[in-house]
């Protein structure tokens, strides 16, 4: 079994209210200096599979991420 993590963040051209909306409602929480906030997804993927990167990979673009808005990343974790 191995545990594969996908991330998927917003393209940098994209607009990203939700981080906004945090780096906004930071400095009245006492965290101040923070310029820039992007939020995105994690996934972890449990996979028992020789090619376990690759089905990951193979989820993340099919179904995981939108890739006209989203760009992902994918690692096998420890």
């Amino acid at each position: 079994m191995v545990r594969v993590v996908v991330d998927v963040m917003p393209k940098p051209e994209i607009l990203d209210p939700q981080g906004q909306a945090i780096v906004r409602a930071l400095p009245g929480l006492g965290f101040d200096g923070v310029a820039s906030v992007r939020q995105g997804k994690r996934f972890e993927l449990d996979i028992d599979a020789a090619d376990a990167e690759s089905v990951a990979r193979r989820a993340a673009e099919e179904l995981l991420a939108n890739p006209a808005i989203e760009d992902f990343t994918v690692r096998i974790e420890g």
